[in-house]
C-alpha cells in the first residue's frame, strides 16, 4: 500500500520522535508518557482534582463537584448534571477528525468519538469559559499549540442535554456545548489519551462508522443520528444555523 493511501493514525509503543505528515494523514509511533499501570493513577488524580460545574436543565450554575462525583453512577442510577463541551473539528477540505480513546481511559475506553470532549472547570473560584476550556484540552489531547487556536476560531453551534448510564459504574449526564472548529492545524496526539486518530470525509463517513470494530461514545452517536449531517452540510454558514440560545433535550433518546 502506498503512503498516500494511508489514512489511519496508530499510536503504538515504538519510540518515534515525530509524526510523519502525509497530506492530511498522520502516522505516529509516539511512546506513551506513562507506563500503562500508571495511567489510571494519573486519571484518578484528575477525577479528584478537577472541579466541574454543576448546572440545572436551564444551564444555571449550581456549584462545583469533582469529576469523580459527576461521573460516578449512584446506587439508584442517578448522576449529577454538569456542564461539558464537545469539539467537532474539520480541516479546510471539510473532513472530520475522529479519535479513538485509549484502553486506559476510565470512562468509555476504546470508544471512537469526536476530536475532543471534556469540561470547563472551576479554577481559583472562577468558572472557566467553554472555549477557553476547549483550547486547554485540545493542547492536552492533540498537542495543538496555543498560537494555532484563537477563541474566534470556534463556533458555538448548540447546547444539548443527554444522559447515559455507561457501564453502571461510570456514566454521563451532561449539558454539552457543541463547538465547531474548521482549520488546518499541526496535530501531535497524546498517546496517554488517544489510541488512534483519523480524518474522515463526508462521503466515507457512514461506511466508516458502520465498519468500526469498537463502539462509538454515546454523545457522538447521538450527534451522528440527530444533528451531525445537517451541521456538516452547512459548514459554510455556521453562524446562520447556530442556535446557542436553545437547549435540545436528548435524555432517553440514545
Amino acid at each position: 500500500m502506498c503512503l498516500c493511501s494511508v489514512r489511519k493514525v496508530l499510536v503504538c509503543n515504538s519510540n518515534l520522535r515525530s509524526f510523519l505528515k502525509v497530506g492530511r494523514k498522520y502516522l505516529s509511533g509516539a511512546k506513551m508518557n506513562y507506563p500503562s499501570n500508571q495511567i489510571h493513577k494519573v486519571q484518578n488524580e484528575a477525577l479528584d482534582n478537577d472541579m466541574c460545574l454543576l448546572v440545572d436543565e436551564t444551564d444555571k450554575y449550581l456549584g462545583p463537584a469533582t469529576k469523580r462525583a459527576c461521573h460516578r453512577v449512584a446506587p439508584d442510577g442517578t448522576l449529577l448534571l454538569h456542564r461539558a463541551f464537545s469539539v467537532l473539528m474539520f480541516n479546510a477540505a471539510g473532513d472530520i477528525l475522529l479519535q479513538k480513546r485509549t484502553s486506559q481511559k476510565i470512562t468509555y475506553p476504546n470508544c471512537y468519538t469526536n476530536a475532543c470532549c471534556s469540561h470547563p472547570l472551576l479554577i481559583n473560584g472562577v468558572q472557566e469559559d467553554v472555549t477557553t476550556a476547549a483550547i486547554r484540552r485540545l493542547k492536552v489531547e492533540l498537542g495543538l499549540s496555543e498560537h494555532q487556536l484563537q477563541p474566534r476560531d470556534f463556533t458555538l453551534l448548540a447546547r444539548i442535554l443527554y444522559k447515559d448510564p455507561g457501564d453502571g459504574v461510570w456514566g454521563e449526564f451532561e449539558l454539552d456545548y457543541i463547538l465547531i472548529l474548521q482549520k488546518d492545524v499541526d496535530i501531535t496526539p497524546n498517546p496517554n489519551e488517544i489510541a488512534e486518530i483519523e480524518y474522515v470525509s463526508r462521503n466515507n463517513f457512514d461506511n466508516f462508522i458502520a465498519n468500526l470494530r469498537d463502539p462509538v461514545t454515546p454523545w457522538f452517536k447521538l450527534m451522528c443520528r440527530h444533528m451531525l449531517p445537517h451541521w456538516w452540510d452547512n459548514l459554510h454558514r455556521l453562524e446562520e444555523i447556530a442556535e446557542p440560545q436553545n437547549i435540545r433535550c436528548f435524555v432517553n433518546k440514545l
